[in-house]
Parts: C-alpha cells; sequence; structure tokens
C-alpha cells in the first residue's frame, strides 16, 4: 500500500451520525479529496461475544497516501465509535485527470 499514491478509506457510522458534516469537515481540511455516503447500509459483526446487526452509514473516503495519516487522526477525533472501522485500500489505477485533481484538493495550502 505504501507504494500507492492514491488511496480509498472507509468507515462506517451508525445511523444518527451527521455524515454530511463529517464529510464536509473531511474536504474543508483537505483531508479527502471527496466523501461518498451510503445509507443505510447493515453491518453484522462480533462485539464483545456477541454477534451483532445494526444500520449504519458507509463512507468512501478519496485521497492521497501521504494524507492517511493525518486523515486517520481527525477521524478519530469526529468518529463516535469505541473503535472505528478505519480502513485503506490502494488505488493501483484510474483515470489520471481523476487523480490528478484527488491529489490537487488534497494538497495543504500555505
Amino acid at each position: 500500500m505504501r507504494d500507492a499514491e492514491f488511496v480509498i478509506a472507509w468507515t462506517t457510522l451508525p445511523t444518527e451520525a451527521d455524515v454530511a458534516t463529517f464529510a464536509r469537515t473531511l474536504v474543508d481540511e483537505r483531508l479527502a479529496a471527496c466523501v461518498t455516503l451510503y445509507s443505510p447500509v447493515q453491518s453484522v459483526y462480533r462485539w464483545r461475544d456477541r454477534v451483532e446487526q445494526e444500520s449504519e452509514q458507509l463512507v468512501l473516503i478519496k485521497t492521497t497516501a501521504a494524507r492517511v495519516e493525518a486523515l486517520w487522526a481527525r477521524l478519530r477525533q469526529l468518529h463516535p465509535y469505541e473503535v472505528p472501522e478505519f480502513i485503506v485500500a490502494p488505488v493501483i489505477d484510474g483515470n489520471a485527470a481523476y487523480l490528478n485533481w484527488i491529489k490537487e484538493s488534497t494538497t495543504e495550502t500555505a
């Protein structure tokens, strides 16, 4: 993953969370170029030795590998879960113009 310049990260939030504000914060702070929201989704998982099923909101975050550490730090501040999902996958290819836009959109300005 470290060789990939671009990544897609994802997390889930509870259905009552304000995901629009969450997404806007990540984009406003240049931690993400784009955040795509899917709601509702169903998650089935094991938590504290019980199988649970909940409606959640899935959040896909398009960013650069260089911004992942800062994104993860900010996500931990904003996220309501005790153990937030945060998974990062490399982008191995894509539309060069789109990838360039991601880079420009996540570059910190002076």
